[in-house]
């Protein structure tokens, strides 16, 4: 049986279609500026299929009456369904950053979710690339190769933008602010990671944010645990929804 879970996030729409519960077929798109045409466009390549959204715009599919789910829930459910031991997610979105904790039964048994500012996430770690000229594929490389030297002391994106402008006019080396910068971010994430009162070694990193390698490395010394990223970190609560739009039929 097919199905289909599609999670429509504030800077990438992806789909992940299921047979039987195995990945069929994925994609990853620009939300653009008008997120609601763009993930009608890619349901109509699956009429027919049930289907669940979730992500930041999963309310903008109710006048098609898809049902949806929460983000939580279906990154529970896609981290679980790849890793049977996970315990322990992170998953860094362009709008938000999630630690949620699951018991043996792989329920979500507690979480912490930032989504009142750009702080810690994708979109900040965006915004600072761009002031500091580096393409966001590259920040990250980027960073590991800088010294940990240098402190930015706000996660306010307007004012941590203000303090990369002082110190690039203090002639500081571009690859010790960006690492700086990382920094800040996973000193953010750590704090939410501490409250959730973590189970185990092993913490499995989704989401844009997991496609960084910096923030694994930092992510890594912080929480002094190992740090799993699936193959393809993008599409996992998306394939959490497909997982439970199958179960729903």
């Amino acid at each position: 049986m097919q199905s289909l879970g599609i999670d429509i996030g504030s800077r990438t729409i992806k789909t992940v279609l299921l047979d039987d519960g195995k990945i069929q077929n994925w994609e990853v798109v620009h939300s653009t500026s008008r997120p609601s045409e763009a993930a009608r466009a890619m349901l109509a390549k699956h009429k027919g299929i049930p289907v669940v959204a979730t992500g930041y715009g999963r309310h903008l599919l109710e006048i098609e009456e898809v049902p949806s789910v929460t983000e939580i829930k279906a990154c529970a459910c896609g981290v679980r369904h790849l890793f049977t031991d996970a315990r322990t997610v992170v998953d860094i979105g362009g709008q938000d950053v999630k630690v949620i904790s699951l018991d043996a039964k792989g329920k979500v048994a507690k979480f912490e979710m930032n989504d009142r500012c750009a702080a810690g996430t994708g979109r900040f770690l965006e915004i600072m690339a761009d002031k500091l000229g580096y393409a966001l594929p590259d920040f990250g490389k980027a960073a590991l190769k800088g010294i940990e030297r240098i402190t930015i002391s706000s996660l306010c994106a307007v004012f941590a933008e203000s303090e990369i402008i002082s110190l690039l006019n203090k002639d500081e080396p571009s690859e010790d602010i960006a690492l700086a910068v990382h920094v800040s971010v996973v000193k953010k994430t750590t704090g939410m990671y501490k409250r959730v009162d973590p189970s185990g070694s092993l913490v499995h990193l989704v989401g844009g944010g997991a496609l960084n390698p910096a923030i694994c490395n930092l992510l890594e010394k912080e929480f002094r645990a190992t740090i799993v990223v699936p193959e393809n970190p993008q599409i996992v609560v998306a394939l959490g929804a497909g997982i439970i739009a199958a179960r729903k039929n």
